[in-house]
């Protein structure tokens, strides 16, 4: 190709091999940094859950579960605020007009079912709770769990309006799953100006013969 052919993308790659495209970063900043955690529940999760099938080799392979406790641990003894964000159905979501793909197979499946939205009767162990491992975090004094999201991104929860009034600027964003509620959710805080970044280590996703990984940017703690 010669440079009279090539777009200014190529100009600018050619010109910095070196380093592919630009990686801004991500600086912790204490008191403005808040971890979000989408989905932590059994469902996703557990080996017995109604959709391990489908991501249980990605969440093995990427050590998820271990990783999202060394996160919530970390930010439990750095005083980061921790963000939940869960994901549940209740009997009236199930009589939808209409649905994606996804929420009729989560519903045919009863994925994060709950029997009633004021009541926690049978929800301890469900595959709707959460994972065992995360509890001690999760029901933390100081974490903040929002309301549950029904589709992917934070629209329609409270999640924004909890960063907003914490002031924060910056989210470290982990849980289930990578190209679902993890992405929508990132892309939603960019597009509100917040900062938004993955760790360093892989979200899962589920399974597909031509599925791809983006890699997220490096961090750095100030």
């Amino acid at each position: 190709m010669t440079d009279t052919t090539k777009n200014r993308v190529e100009h600018w790659m050619e010109q910095n091999n070196d380093h592919g495209l630009p990686v801004p970063g991500f600086e912790i900043t204490p008191g403005r940094t808040a971890l979000l955690f989408t989905d932590p529940q059994n469902d996703f999760l557990h080996p017995d859950g109604v959709a391990f099938g489908a991501v249980g080799e990605s969440v093995k392979e990427n050590n998820t579960v271990a990783n999202m406790k060394a996160l919530m641990e970390t930010a439990i003894e750095t005083n980061t605020q921790i963000v939940i964000s869960p994901h549940y159905y209740f009997p009236t979501d199930h009589g939808w007009k209409f649905e994606g793909t996804l929420e009729r197979l989560m519903h045919a499946i009863k994925m994060y079912d709950r029997p009633s939205a004021l009541s926690l009767e049978g929800f301890e162990g469900s595959g709707a709770d959460w994972l065992e491992e995360f509890k001690p975090y999760i029901n933390h004094e100081k974490t903040i769990i929002c309301g549950t999201h029904k589709v992917f991104g934070p629209e329609n929860n409270d999640v924004v309006l909890q960063l907003q009034k914490q002031r924060i600027e910056k989210v470290i964003l982990a849980g289930m799953s990578a190209n679902l509620c993890v992405e929508s959710n990132c892309a939603n805080l960019w597009s509100g100006a917040l900062n938004a970044a993955l760790p360093p280590t892989r979200p899962p996703r589920p399974r597909s013969r031509d599925s791809t990984v983006c890699l997220p940017p490096s961090s750095t703690t100030r």
